[in-house]
């Protein structure tokens, strides 16, 4: 395939916008492809048809779209640039974990396999970004990502962060400032009536968040005593 092609921007956006909308096998839908790459319906439906003219996707209008194995290994080779960059720029430039999402977006189109061979070597090979997104290794394998919300567990659940969302700054601020990071275990002590915070044990800390931001925070069932950590 054309590298030119490979390293358009845009291609590699809507790649892995569509990777990252994309439901098992029912594929992604054009609504959530447009909200994560900011763009009309309309717009989506030009660049679809590109894409699928690049054999970058399987594309019928008003249907689920699905990446081919092309596509695929594109956008995974796109998220892999972004995740290593984010947890180089927190190691090594001194950003904070609120800072890394946008600054990687700039540049993950712009490094080449040899910088981005080089930062991994020199993190030790990261399995994870600093939000708890598994980085996909060389050659396109992935682990499934943690999709179960703390807002969905039940009183008295404990629980491992596993990776919380990061596209939202204050968001971001707001987890840090509770101490809730990935590899923080947890029990969910109680609720408060009428859709109030949820009330969380971190060790002896009990900390308040509320059911939105609970939403955003990705976790585990605990079913072997973990040390508190973080």
């Amino acid at each position: 395939m054309n590298n030119i092609i490979i390293k358009s921007e845009p291609v590699q956006n809507y790649l892995k916008a569509i990777y990252a909308s994309t439901n098992g096998d029912e594929g992604a839908s054009q609504i959530d492809i447009a909200d994560l790459v900011g763009v009309t319906p309309s717009g989506v439906s030009k660049m679809l048809r590109q894409l699928e003219r690049k054999n970058l996707i399987r594309y019928e209008p008003y249907r689920p779209v699905h990446l081919t194995e092309s596509g695929r290994r594109i956008a995974l080779e796109t998220i892999r640039h972004h995740r290593l960059l984010e947890l180089y720029l927190l190691q090594n430039l001194g950003y904070s974990w609120e800072q890394v999402h946008q600054e990687a977006e700039r540049l993950e189109h712009h490094i080449s396999e040899d910088f981005e061979d080089r930062i991994d070597a020199l993190m030790g090979y990261p399995q994870f970004d600093p939000h708890g997104d598994p980085i996909p290794t060389r050659d396109g394998r992935i682990p499934e990502e943690v999709r179960t919300t703390l807002e969905s567990q039940t009183v008295g659940a404990c629980v491992v962060i596993r990776r919380v969302t990061d596209e939202n700054r204050d968001l971001l601020c707001y987890l840090a400032e509770r101490g809730l990071r990935p590899g923080v275990v947890l029990t969910l002590d109680s609720r408060e009536p009428f859709g109030g915070s949820l009330i969380v044990d971190i060790g002896e800390q009990e900390v308040r968040v509320s059911p939105e931001a609970a939403k955003h925070i990705f976790v585990e069932e605990v079913t072997e005593p973990v040390p508190w950590s973080k």
